[in-house]
Parts: structure tokens; C-alpha cells; sequence
């Protein structure tokens, strides 16, 4: 059961191409945004539809790839785990993300 405690699951869609980062280190890492659309009728009886933009980061080989494969508008299913991070911008104020760092990429569509 401690695979359940910190897991996400998500089909979604890319926003961008992929920025891919090759680390000095020799590790690769790709930086992309997807979009989960929800579709409801609210009370009026029209149909709406929710996005949520979610930030997401893989590493070595998902991110190779990722770097290979996967371009702005590309359907894929991801997995993987919510972190949080802070940062400083250059005029020194502190910023928080929250990303989902990605261990399984699945591309579906065509």
C-alpha cells in the first residue's frame, strides 16, 4: 500500500513542445505542461468544460523519450508523484510549484 500514499494518474494533452534540459551531470530532463479537460451541465443546462493545466518533469530515460516522441498537442497518460518546490525569481521573490514528477509515460492517440 505505500505505492498509493503519493500517486498520480493523468490522460492528458500538451500545451508545448517539451523543453528538454541536458544536465552537465549527463542526466536529461524534460519540463512540459498538460491539460486535463472535465465536462459538466451546470444549473442552466449548458454544457462547460473545466481545464486544469498540470506541470510536469521526467527524468533519464522517460525524458529521452519524451525528447523523441512527444509534441505540443500529443494525447499521453502519465504516472507518477506530486512534489512541491520553492524557487527565487531574479528580482528575489519566493515562488512555489507544485509538479508531478513522471516515472511511466504512455502516448495514446494516434
Amino acid at each position: 500500500m505505500n505505492t498509493l500514499r503519493n500517486k498520480v494518474q493523468l490522460i492528458g494533452n500538451l500545451g508545448n513542445d517539451p523543453e528538454i534540459i541536458n544536465l552537465e551531470s549527463g542526466k536529461t530532463l524534460a519540463k512540459f505542461s498538460i491539460a486535463t479537460n472535465e465536462s459538466y451541465t451546470n444549473n442552466k443546462g449548458e454544457k462547460v468544460t473545466d481545464t486544469q493545466w498540470h506541470n510536469v518533469v521526467a527524468w533519464g530515460k522517460t525524458a529521452q523519450i519524451i525528447e523523441k516522441y512527444v509534441t505540443k498537442g500529443k494525447e499521453v497518460a502519465i504516472e507518477g508523484k506530486l512534489t512541491n518546490r520553492s524557487y527565487e525569481t531574479k528580482e528575489g521573490e519566493k515562488r512555489f510549484i507544485t509538479e508531478i514528477v513522471c516515472n511511466e509515460l504512455m502516448m495514446l492517440g494516434k
